[in-house]
């Protein structure tokens, strides 16, 4: 649903419910202003320039002249820029010139916020870039000596390097908002080491489901000693920019194939995975985190399952909400007058000290207006704007929001035996033009939407706020999430290593195929998928090679592959052939069979059936357990296995129904190069017949008998 005006902007009840895919609402981007009167329109209009005067006074009057960042502290630490805070600055000046793309006559303002934007974000691409060391390290070794740092110099640009640079939330929070700039049709990305860049980006996120990070406020754990440790929020954020970039273009409408960013499958269904076991706890040491609000809503929308948000969030609101906002988390100790300013670390069980008189932050009160506005919840966004209203500060510079209220000294004691008995005071933004940026940014966004200025589709373009299967594909040329289908089959087909093999499977009524009988199609194996993936990302001039050599799991050798003008399929890994004695163990192998099968059947996400491509060789039938596999294949004969629909044919007959992936990246990678791909060939038995293989066969067919 988007919300058009029919009235007041500032009325609730003047905003209706429109079905997203009413054609005539499928892009309110290009929309002009053709349903308001002469005095609705100057009202819009009013209005629009009271948030430009906001922008200009509170955000771009503070961004650096030089890399385009914006600070993070300007009472404390004014040359100090946080990647954060410079995302969510330039996320409501983004939103704002969307607002402005309505107007004709918009005094040049939809172009000057779209090149603020642009600054920032390509100031951030700057710094990142600077660390391209940095980042081929950490896809090897996920070590916080490796990460990304955060935090920059205001105008230089340099590292800070005192901060705690492990933040993987940050990265995926970059990566999501440049998709959905890019879907609006503003231009950040400009050459192939950029693109290079951004999908090594994608690598570095890939594994956040096992890296421990600081997270979200940057003190690691609980205890605040410098341990890092999962934080769901990060987990989630990562989740969401994979499912985000995932085929895109980053050179938007006008791209070229070899500007498109590819994601690994699988880890992003290990980060789905650890993501909702993690919830609705947030790490080890925190029991809840008002940062799920932002990673199960707006911005990151991580996860549709209704049942495990709702029970997140509503521990989050049970724990954290206060009368003056949302603390971060039980026991956090930063900014209340108890804490100890000379020491970064606190002491062993120093944290009891801060219970009860956590500081409340106001912002989470306009993070709950802006979800209540995209789930169309008017009761939620009246009940957090009553909230909000008198938290916030009235100047002739506009609103202002504290960043958080503490309790004062004197009532530390009291508030501790009881809670919400004393009035909180503000901090001091506001004084000496100095502003809490993040929090200014997200209530410029949110009164946006709450006047009727922006509509939630214009916000998130790439319909993040839906599920998957809502979602408009981007192109057909690459996978796309869409959400597991409940009546999901895979498709299977089998490849005989020889003739005289095909032959016996065939007396037994079991369909395969050779390899040379699927001509032109080739079968690789995982080892051959993973020398192509490792092509992509490379730039010699940054010093980064492209994907780390790591196997291609399950779901990603489950796709269909279109390199070098063949189609290619992939047959898993456990058919490869090993050392490892496990290989050899036909019962072994047929377990694994079963549970790949379930497995795709439970975690398959994307457009398309999965394909399972089960080889198998001549060896696999000599040994006392090939009853074992004829029962298998009986099974898979059957159209189903353990309850798993499959569906048994030719290779050229599922191509239709399969999930296609064009590798075009592989273009480089011409007769000359010194990359080479072998494909499956078929085993050369010449004239022998299958009667040197019948004596096994006679035996299992005996003791059937």
């Amino acid at each position: 649903m988007v919300w058009k005006i029919t009235g007041t902007p500032a009325n609730f009840s003047s905003m209706t419910r429109v079905n997203h895919h009413d054609p005539q609402h499928s892009d309110s981007r290009i929309g002009k202003l053709t349903d308001l009167g002469p005095e609705q329109y100057q009202d819009f209009i009013k209005k629009l320039d009271k948030q430009y005067k906001m922008v200009k006074s509170q955000l771009i009057k503070h961004q650096s002249p030089t890399v385009g960042l914006f600070p993070s502290r300007m009472s404390e630490a004014p040359n100090e820029a946080h990647v954060r805070e410079s995302i969510y600055c330039s996320v409501a000046m983004w939103a704002l010139s969307l607002s402005y793309r309505k107007v004709d006559n918009d005094n040049g303002r939809t172009y000057e916020l779209g090149q603020s934007v642009v600054k920032c974000m390509r100031g951030i691409l700057y710094c990142w870039m600077r660390q391209s060391k940095n980042v081929e390290q950490f896809k090897r070794n996920q070590s916080e000596k490796n990460a990304l740092h955060s935090k920059f110099h205001y105008l230089t640009g340099n590292t800070i390097e005192d901060s705690e640079s492990l933040q993987i939330d940050c990265v995926g929070l970059y990566l999501l908002f440049l998709v959905q700039m890019i879907s609006s049709g503003l231009e950040i990305i400009y050459t192939t080491d950029e693109v290079s860049f951004i999908q090594n980006l994608v690598y570095y996120v890939e594994r956040s489901y096992r890296t421990p990070d600081y997270g979200m406020w940057q003190r690691g754990s609980k205890y605040n000693n410098g341990t890092v440790e999962l934080h769901a929020s990060s987990i989630g954020f990562s989740k969401a920019a994979l499912e985000a970039i995932n085929g895109f273009n980053l050179f938007g409408e006008s791209g070229a194939s070899w500007s498109v960013i590819y994601v690994d499958i699988d880890a992003h269904n290990r980060n789905m995975t650890i993501f909702e076991t993690i919830l609705p706890r947030e790490s080890n040491s925190k029991n809840t985190d008002a940062s799920h609000i932002l990673t199960l809503s707006w911005p990151a929308f991580a996860l549709h399952n209704e049942q495990i948000c709702t029970k997140t969030l509503n521990k989050v609101k049970r724990k954290l909400q206060g009368n003056y906002g949302y603390k971060r988390f039980l026991r956090d100790g930063y900014k209340t007058m108890v804490e100890d300013k000379n020491r970064k670390y606190y002491r062993s069980a120093e944290i009891k000290n801060f219970d009860g008189i956590e500081c409340e932050w106001p912002i989470f009160f306009i993070f709950l207006i802006i979800d209540g506005i995209f789930h169309g919840d008017m009761e939620q966004v009246s009940k957090y704007q009553k909230l909000l209203e008198p938290l916030l500060k009235h100047t002739n510079e506009g609103v202002i929001v504290p960043m958080y209220y503490y309790v004062p000294k004197e009532f530390v004691e009291n508030e501790r035996q009881n809670p919400g008995s004393h009035r909180r005071l503000p901090s001091d933004e506001g004084v000496n033009e100095c502003y809490f940026l993040w929090g200014q940014a997200v209530y410029i966004i949110s009164q946006l939407l709450v006047e009727g200025l922006l509509t939630i589709n214009e916000l998130d373009p790439i319909k993040r706020h839906l599920p998957a299967c809502a979602r408009p594909r981007k192109s057909s040329r690459y996978s796309t999430f869409q959400g597991t289908p409940n009546d999901l089959a895979v498709q299977i087909c089998v490849i005989a290593e020889s003739v005289r093999l095909q032959q016996m499977l065939s007396m037994y009524g079991i369909l395969s195929q050779t390899p040379n009988q699927i001509e032109p199609i080739k079968i690789w194996s995982p080892n051959e998928l993973t020398k192509a993936y490792e092509q992509l990302g490379i730039s010699e001039k940054l010093g980064l090679t492209g994907r780390p050599s790591r196997p291609i799991g399950g779901l990603g050798t489950s796709k269909i592959y279109r390199a070098f003008g063949h189609l290619v399929v992939c047959y898993p890994l456990l058919f490869e052939v090993s050392d490892f004695y496990l290989s050899q163990d036909m019962n072994y192998v047929i377990d694994d069979v079963k549970n790949d099968i379930a497995f795709l059947a439970r975690c398959w996400k994307l457009t398309g059936r999965p394909t399972f491509c089960m080889l198998i060789r001549e060896e696999n039938i000599r040994g006392p357990d090939t009853r074992n596999l004829l029962d298998l294949l009986a099974m898979i004969k059957s159209g189903s296995i353990d309850g798993v629909r499959v569906h048994l044919s030719r290779l050229q007959s599922i191509f239709s129904a399969a999930c296609v992936e064009n590798l075009d990246f592989l273009q480089s990678c011409d007769e000359d190069s010194e990359v080479k791909f072998h494909k499956f060939e078929e085993l050369n038995v010449g004239s022998s017949s299958f009667k040197s293989l019948m004596e096994p066969w006679k035996k299992i067919h005996t003791t059937r008998n």
